[in-house]
């Protein structure tokens, strides 16, 4: 069996991989909110050319001046996006297309035209050197910490600080900018810190994962949450948690595996993403087939109920009514292995009985019957009196609404109608199982 050994400069390592995950999925669950996961992708490629020019005129790594490259190119990333949006008249995405594929390309150049003695590998601004992060320390109070580490502990500070105190304002600027503007908050203000704390956000986690990989980073955790939750404060939360669980899940399976750190990190962000799109509670793919399978066993009992409650009816005025069999019921609903399922499931519940004379409610089953019938009747009743709607195209809508109209909905009809719906028929009398 193979036993993982984890030095201190493995711990350093993943704690430094962690600190910029979290700082990513923090503010990249408002890129998701906003729907501008594009534009993340857009900056973390577009500020190349300011990490160029900020090492071109500095000769220098040093973060101060390729921060302000790379969050003034973020941002005339983000302007020129919206620019061309508005005055192109094109769509949103194509804009970003266009602006942060030519930057990158300029990006690309400059580098190229570097004097051989400027050290700045492009494979290291691209995919980023994590596994050496450990390395490159620095003494702070006597502490030796990795300078990657405390440059994106100060990041992840700033994020949750900015996160923290205008929560108020980034939840209602994501959700409804309009009504933000409304009341006086100035949206183009916060877009654009915020757009440039992303910037500064990747420019400074490029030396741990690159310019490629943080794209992961601040998408990954964020997608993933908004599908585990619909609250934004345990969005943020879930996101978090999430990115450093496959920041340490991540590096352990790059050790385990002797690939790439940065590149692992992803993949299990991808994975978990992939997960959380098919097991999510309620927005995932098995839960939404669960669902709609519930909904439709539903419906199909419901439709058996009232044909046999209408069955009834037809009986009381022709007693010589031939009764309906199982096989009648299955060919009018048109779905035969849905209605005997849906035969068993009434049977078992003993709203319903199958013998050689037909099916036949009982006395239970007639009362949950009158109750959807009764939610026909009034509906029909409503879009006639109140919608206008001719005879013939009652039935079709009803007969989709009747399985969702609550009894409070059908006290508020009763008030609207008569005794009889607009074929003349008895809308049956309310019932408290019904």
């Amino acid at each position: 069996m193979h036993v993982l050994a984890i030095s201190a400069n493995d711990a350093w390592t993943i704690a430094t991989a962690a600190t910029c995950a979290v700082a990513c999925g923090i503010l990249g669950c408002f890129l998701v909110l906003r729907r501008l996961s594009l534009l993340g992708d857009a900056i973390s490629h577009a500020i190349l050319p300011g990490l160029a020019m900020a090492f071109i005129l500095t000769a220098s790594r040093d973060v101060v001046p390729m921060l302000l490259g790379a969050t003034v190119v973020g941002v005339l990333t983000a302007g020129l996006s919206a620019a061309i949006h508005r005055w192109g008249r094109i769509p949103e995405d194509a804009a970003m297309g266009v602006v942060f594929t030519s930057l990158f390309a300029v990006g690309v150049i400059m580098m190229a035209w570097m004097p051989r003695s400027l050290d700045l590998d492009p494979g290291c601004v691209l995919y980023g050197v994590l596994e050496s992060t450990s390395l490159d320390t620095v003494h702070i109070a006597g502490i030796e910490l990795p300078r990657a580490f405390t440059s994106l502990l100060v990041t992840l500070l700033l994020a949750a600080g900015f996160v923290t105190l205008c929560y108020k304002e980034l939840k209602l600027t994501s959700f409804d900018p309009a009504l933000a503007s409304a009341l006086g908050y100035s949206v183009a203000l916060i877009h654009y810190t915020f757009i440039s704390l992303v910037a500064a956000t990747a420019v400074v986690s490029f030396e741990a994962v690159g310019s490629i990989l943080v794209i992961v980073m601040l998408i990954a955790p964020g997608a993933t949450a908004h599908l585990l939750t619909d609250r934004l404060g345990r969005m943020i939360l879930l996101a978090a948690g999430l990115a450093t669980l496959s920041s340490v899940s991540g590096y352990l399976l790059a050790i385990y595996l002797d690939t790439s750190a940065s590149g692992m990190i992803s993949v299990v962000s991808g994975a978990q993403f992939a997960l959380a799109v098919f097991a999510a509670p309620r927005h995932g793919i098995i839960s939404k087939a669960i669902t709609r399978a519930a909904l439709s066993s539903r419906i199909a009992r419901e439709d058996i109920l009232g044909m046999l409650y209408r069955w009834n009816e037809r009986k009381e005025v022709d007693p010589a009514a031939a009764p309906l069999a199982g096989g009648d019921i299955a060919l009018a609903l048109r779905r035969p292995i849905a209605a005997r399922m849906a035969m068993r499931r009434l049977a078992r519940e003993g709203l319903l009985v199958s013998d050689a004379a037909g099916v036949h409610l009982t006395r239970s089953g007639i009362e949950r019957a009158r109750g959807i019938v009764r939610s026909h009747r009034l509906w029909e009743t409503f879009l006639a009196n109140h919608l206008g709607l001719p005879l013939d195209h009652l039935h079709e809508p009803s007969h989709r609404v009747e399985h969702f109209i609550t009894r409070e909905m059908q006290s508020e009809l009763t008030t609207l109608a008569p005794d009889t719906d607009p074929h003349g028929k008895n809308i049956p009398p309310h019932h408290p199982a019904g």
